[in-house]
């Protein structure tokens, strides 16, 4: 395969499993909440997604690095596709917290199984078919095509639910999910990667555990970005969920689901924007690490900004300025991180990544759904700039870090941090 052929099929898997996981994002609160779950029910459900890929985290990259990144991401496909169901179902029972709580850990499994290893396919495949260009740019076109997917996936499973019931757009979604897995059967395949051969599944867990510490939290430069996303990924995914019934409150309509979905889409096109704006600041900033502090700082007062206002609008527009900034982060964080992984940790690490994201998200989550079960959205919203703030000392030690720091990149890659 040509480098431009494994960035086209990355493009478009990107493109489609986003598209299909997005339709339920503009109204999946609202889902939870016609279900009838709280506000902090719904958030602590939200938690135990992320607690479920906290647990499979490591074993789901270990898969990645022994079998392959292509087993992965179809057990990914076929996972989803049957906690989507699952979802459908428990919201046409009305059922228990504890049943979402459950379901909510299945998805977490899928989400692990495509962390880490879609990544790491496209990297190990570009590195090994001879790319010269930056890998900034390759991640940044896939974040542009999955703010495509998204902007077209939440409108229109927002307006999907506004014509019919919250329920059609879980439909829709699965059977996209069940076109995702023919994709990736067909276009994927392990470049630049060769399967470890099995011994025992505890060894080879406890070699690549080793490994990835190596590569991960005792490399410094790695370690201060990663625990900086600490923060960062519970405050996003808050910020959000959480956006569909707050602006439908401020809206002053609880049931216009096409305007949750719109909020939703609004969010993909800053992703768009986000993306495609990631080399341009690149140039604009000689640190990568600047770049982030920067984007960091506008975020935490978007954040404030949006707990304060009362306006509809006023909230959407910088609900929006939000998501760009966060956009705008990913592309750089990623080359960044990818630069200092060897192929065969790749996926393991970048899962290790993920799994101490996903530990601030448990806890983060939980706490801001509470919050604002007690006082409102917008004191929830400046409580989660607080907490986005806590970011910036690591970024800070990220770059002094990256400048002391003697050891060459490990790709074709030289990024300025």
């Amino acid at each position: 395969m040509s480098p431009e052929r494994i960035l086209r099929t990355y493009v478009t898997l990107s493109a489609v499993a986003t598209g299909a996981s997005s339709m339920i994002w503009g109204i999946n609160t609202l889902f939870l909440l016609d279900a009838g779950l709280s506000i902090g029910e719904t958030f602590a459900a939200n938690a135990f997604f992320t607690v479920g890929m906290m647990l499979f985290e490591i074993p789901t990259g270990v898969v990645a690095d022994t079998v392959g990144r292509r087993a992965s991401y179809l057990l990914g496909a076929a996972t989803l596709f049957g906690s989507t169901l699952l979802y459908l179902v428990l919201w046409q029972q009305h059922a228990p917290f504890v049943a979402w709580a459950g379901a909510s850990a299945l998805l977490g499994l899928g989400f692990t199984f495509f962390s880490g290893a879609t990544e790491a396919w496209l990297v190990d495949g570009l590195h090994a078919t001879g790319y010269d260009g930056e890998l900034d740019a390759a991640f940044a076109k896939g974040q542009i095509a999955n703010g495509v997917a998204m902007l077209v996936g939440s409108i229109s499973g927002g307006l999907l639910a506004q014509w019919t019931n919250l329920g059609v757009p879980y439909v829709v979604r699965a059977v996209l999910l069940a076109v995702t897995f023919v994709v990736a059967w067909r276009s994927m395949r392990d470049v630049g990667f060769t399967p470890k051969p099995r011994v025992s599944v505890a060894g080879e867990m406890r070699g690549i555990l080793r490994a990835s510490l190596t590569h991960g939290l005792l490399n410094p430069p790695v370690r201060w970005l990663m625990l900086a996303g600490l923060f960062g990924a519970g405050v996003g995914v808050y910020g959000f969920y959480a956006a569909q019934p707050y602006l439908l409150e401020l809206y002053g309509n609880p049931d216009s689901y096409a305007v949750a979905g719109l909020s939703a889409g609004l969010v993909a096109g800053a992703q768009i924007v986000g993306g495609a704006s990631a080399a341009y600041l690149g140039r604009l900033f000689r640190r990568r690490t600047t770049l982030m502090l920067v984007a960091t700082g506008v975020t935490v007062l978007t954040l404030v900004l949006i707990g304060l206002v009362s306006g509809f609008w006023m909230a959407l527009v910088l609900l929006s300025l939000w998501a760009v900034m966060f956009a705008a982060i990913g592309p750089v964080r990623q080359a960044l991180l990818n630069s200092q992984i060897p192929s065969a940790q790749r996926a393991t690490v970048l899962s290790s990544d993920n799994l101490l994201a996903s530990g601030g998200g448990a806890v983060i989550q939980p706490t801001l759904g509470r919050s604002a079960d007690v006082w409102g959205y917008g004191t929830a919203y400046l409580i989660s700039a607080v907490i986005q703030l806590l970011a910036v000392p690591f970024l800070l030690l990220a770059g002094r870090s990256w400048a002391r720091t003697s050891r060459k990149p490990l790709e074709s890659l030289s990024l300025p941090a």
